[in-house]
């Protein structure tokens, strides 16, 4: 898939972040991997996101990310696309992107470098080196200490044509749109703020009308329907299931830094479909909090 395919791709449709499999113990899972994209394959989502961040890539190791990736382009090939997550550092961003195009992924989320901040000159040359390191698409993802600016964004689209995409987790409605204004259709726009569907109108009235979510992890039936009462503009399903589900699941995943991961784990094995721990230093959800989630899943009946 060359980087114009991956952008067309990413133009439409439901994008989702497929947890990270893990035994009692905490190593990789991969038979679990297995079954859990088999069971999300047939639900439409356009493409899904191998170690992303829902699927704990900030707590992969060099050695167990290839295999995460090959297993997943393995498992979805012909069914769905995979976009893998990549980041951190950037010599191994670059090592991360290059296992994922050997592995035949479709394209990398570029996840943000981790702790140092850096001003946008650096912020480019991380970005840069990335894309110019692979063939495929590369997504950019401004969130916590990568804050690409329309300039910057526009001295990266002039050199780099692979990078195709955009992924807001910022959530400043002036940035995004200053940002829109500039770039136009040179790249596809995915809303990334935790929990999606919140956002999901207001980002399509600012030309965003993609997004990625999580809960399609654990109710993929329901994340579906939300998504195509955003893109039909149903404010009346939208307004019923922010008020009977998503809002008291926010209440929920609010109570602890990291639940945004933890809460979709726990959805995952009250569903029947058990990913096992969440990593550290992410802790995973409280029996009473565990008992407040299943009662909002049975709320919206069988995915």
């Amino acid at each position: 898939m060359n980087p114009q395919e991956l952008k067309a791709i990413m133009s439409h449709g439901l994008l989702s972040f497929p947890l990270t499999d893990f035994h009692a113990n905490g190593d990789f899972n991969k038979q679990g991997y297995i079954d859990r994209l088999e069971w999300l394959a047939p639900y439409g989502a356009t493409a899904l996101f191998a170690a992303g961040g829902t699927g704990e890539f900030f707590s992969l190791t060099g050695e167990e990310y290839p295999e995460i990736i090959k297993t997943a382009v393995d498992t979805c090939r012909g069914k769905v696309p995979i976009i893998a997550g990549a980041g951190g550092p950037t010599r191994f961003a670059i090592q991360c992107a290059q296992e994922a195009e050997r592995a035949g992924a479709h394209g990398i989320l570029l996840l943000p470098h981790y702790l140092t901040e850096a001003g946008q000159e650096g912020l480019i040359a991380h970005v840069e080196a990335v894309c110019k390191s692979v063939k495929f698409g590369v997504i950019v993802y401004n969130r916590n200490v990568c804050k690409l600016t329309p300039e910057s964004l526009a001295i990266l689209a002039d050199r780099c044509p692979n990078l195709i995409g955009f992924k807001d987790g910022l959530g400043d409605i002036e940035l995004m749109s200053s940002i829109y204004m500039k770039m136009g259709d040179r790249f596809a726009y995915l809303g990334g703020l935790p929990t999606a569907e919140v956002y999901a109108a207001a980002y399509k009235a600012l030309g965003t009308p993609v997004y990625s979510s999580a809960v399609f992890n654990f109710i993929p039936k329901t994340a579906m329907a939300f998504y195509h009462a955003v893109a039909n503009d149903d404010m009346a399903t939208q307004h019923k299931l922010l008020r009977e589900f998503f809002m008291p699941y926010l209440a929920i995943r609010n109570k602890m830094p990291g639940y945004a991961v933890s809460i979709v784990k726990a959805g995952a094995k009250l569903v029947g479909h058990d990913a096992g721990p969440v990593r550290a230093p992410l802790t995973d959800l409280k029996p009473a909090e565990m008992e407040q989630l299943d009662a909002l899943i049975k709320t919206l009946g069988p995915q």
